[in-house]
């Protein structure tokens, strides 16, 4: 499915992203295993961009070409399908090394879009 809204995806991402980023503020790895509150908002954020990224379909090659937005998909399907499987320090793992880059080339690719339209 590919989204008629690009635009609203990225954001959707981006917001996301600084949600789990405002969540885990101050947080190292131990206190987000053992704080179940913010480790389901990040998961449920974590869905939500997987989400975003699969409405954009083929979009989300040109848009995001730099990041794993096939995995990206597969990862959500993993957190509503296959939810008691998850792992905590895999979570962490993906907000602290895969999410800011995702969040940044959202961010770019989002000013590109913008640009194009005005």
């Amino acid at each position: 499915m590919s989204s008629d809204k690009p635009a609203r995806r990225l954001l959707d991402i981006i917001e996301n992203g600084q949600a789990i980023a405002r969540y885990t503020e101050g947080m190292d790895r131990t206190a987000f295993e053992g704080n179940t509150l913010v480790s389901d908002a990040v998961e449920r954020c974590l869905e939500r961009i997987s989400e975003a990224v699969a409405k954009l379909g083929d979009q989300a090659a040109v848009l995001l070409p730099t990041e794993p937005w096939h995995k990206i998909r597969a990862f959500g399907n993993i957190l509503r399908h296959e939810y008691d499987d998850i792992v905590k320090d895999r979570l962490w793992e993906i907000v602290k090394n895969d999410l800011p880059s995702l969040v940044e080339a959202s961010r770019v690719a989002l000013r590109t879009l913008e640009n194009r339209h005005n």
